[in-house]
């Protein structure tokens, strides 16, 4: 497994700021785009499309918490993180609220109108399910930057510890991994309902 950490020179941790690891990205990969190195043979021209896709793929999966964490822990521990699917107790009022508002705007969608009046009627019930949704798309943004708040503490600790010590925070790094999910999960759902409801 590549470790995306070193390719980018970043210390493995939880938190990596997004605007200075792009900065680091953009100042690695320079060199070595496309357009960069079509003077060059074909062999150079080949290792610098693979280390730039190595880049791009490093970059990728750091900027985004919840696939950062993830390589954080199969780093540390050599292996996934086991796969628990049970909604922790302080966010089963949020998912149960998703799903049924998911569910709700699912049904209105699969509701069709022929005539242009009932359309209309349907076109402002359209509006307030897009309200809804957005409502909700907030109170998740809250929630998530709380989520980035504590990542960041732990990231605090976690930059004190030393390799045993950090062993001991890796299982509310998984946490947070599975925290991250959730809330990408719930997000790519009221987004799908939101650009059905648009179209």
């Amino acid at each position: 497994m590549i470790d995306y950490f070193a390719l980018l020179n970043e210390p493995r941790r939880p938190w990596l700021d997004a605007d200075s690891l792009k900065q680091k990205f953009l100042g690695l990969s320079a060199n070595l785009h496309p357009d960069k190195v079509h003077a060059k043979s074909e062999g150079e021209r080949a290792a610098a499309a693979k280390k730039f896709a190595e880049l791009n793929a490093a970059h990728h999966c750091l900027v985004e918490p919840k696939s950062r964490l993830l390589h954080l822990v199969e780093l540390e521990t050599g292996a996934r993180p086991k796969e628990i699917q049970e909604i922790p107790n302080e966010l089963a009022d949020v998912f149960a609220g998703v799903a049924s508002l998911c569910q709700n705007v699912d049904v209105f969608l699969s509701q069709k109108s022929a005539s242009p009046l009932l359309e209309a009627e349907r076109f402002e019930r359209g509006q307030e399910w897009i309200n809804r949704l957005n409502e909700l798309k907030n109170k998740l943004g809250v929630l998530r930057r709380q989520l980035e708040d504590g990542l960041k503490s732990l990231d605090a600790v976690w930059t004190r510890s030393d390799r045993p010590g950090r062993q001991g925070l890796l299982p509310a790094v998984e946490e947070c991994h599975r925290l991250f999910s959730y809330f990408n999960r719930w997000n790519s759902q009221i987004q799908e309902r939101l650009t059905q409801l648009v179209l």
